[in-house]
């Protein structure tokens, strides 16, 4: 079990939901007489451009990239569960047309779409949860469907076909309990893959907009000044890191669990 990677995750989870109950300082609040202060006991991890707390920041800035990493990953490999399993199930021209979808989206580099639909749209959370969910799809879907295909040509699901059984029931009794190992490990890749569009976004000045901020806002706001005042940028940098990197240790461990259910079978 990846222990140190789940430590760090419910560490960051409670350092951000529930650190503001323990921590006093404003993430909001300006104080030009406490401008680029570096780590002190003041501020542990000194202060920005305007005098705002970087510490308060990130514990604020943590629940919005939190919130569209999870909201996001859970939408975009829901539409891939769906439509991948739909895909591998019926065949025929179900599939013609979830080829040609997944061709579509894949034409354009996935940035390059978040970029061109968010030029759009004013970006506030829930926009972003809703246009990283629609360019973030089509990995888990092609999985999906490929495992479908796998399960569809199994003896039994071929027997309940042919006795009549509701498609929804084989779908949800037969197909889900196979499917979700896999879902869950694109969830947990989904949400690292979420949190880091997100960023590149805010880094970009395309994301989050004040007064909201989140951790690639406030990455953004240490670039001009990362020369003189390294923790301003390094602090969320970090945060982003060890999120992403204990995603990908948890979804490789339920991979390798995936695996070898996959080998005894």
């Amino acid at each position: 079990m990846p222990y140190f990677s789940i430590a760090v995750l419910v560490f960051v989870f409670a350092f951000s939901f529930l650190g503001s109950f323990f921590y006093g300082q404003s993430p909001y609040l300006l104080d030009c007489s406490s401008i680029l202060v570096s780590p002190s006991f003041t501020h542990p991890l000194g202060t920005d451009r305007l005098g705002r707390d970087i510490l308060a920041r990130l514990m604020e800035g943590g629940q919005i990239s939190i919130i569209i990493g999870v909201g996001s990953a859970f939408i975009a490999s829901f539409i891939g569960l769906i439509l991948g399993s739909m895909a591998g199930y019926f065949r025929g021209g179900v599939d013609k047309a979830f080829v040609i979808g997944v061709d579509l989206f894949l034409t354009f580099p996935t940035f390059f779409l978040l970029l061109a639909l968010v030029s759009y749209v004013n970006a506030s959370a829930w926009v972003l949860i809703l246009i990283i969910s629609i360019t973030g799809w089509m990995t888990t879907a092609r999985l999906i469907r490929s495992e479908s295909f796998s399960i569809t040509s199994k003896p039994y699901i071929k027997i309940l076909t042919i006795a009549h059984v509701s498609k929804l029931k084989i779908l949800l009794k037969y197909y889900a309990p196979i499917l979700a190992p896999i879902y869950f490990v694109s969830f947990t890749f989904g949400v690292g893959g979420a949190i880091l569009a997100e960023s590149g976004l805010s880094f970009l000045g395309l994301g989050i907009v004040a007064p909201q901020m989140s951790w690639g806002t406030i990455l953004s706001g240490g670039k001009d000044v990362v020369e003189i005042a390294w923790w301003v940028s390094f602090f969320p940098g970090l945060m982003i890191f060890l999120v992403t990197f204990s995603l990908i240790n948890i979804s490789n461990y339920l991979q390798q669990l995936t695996n070898k259910k996959q080998i005894q079978l």
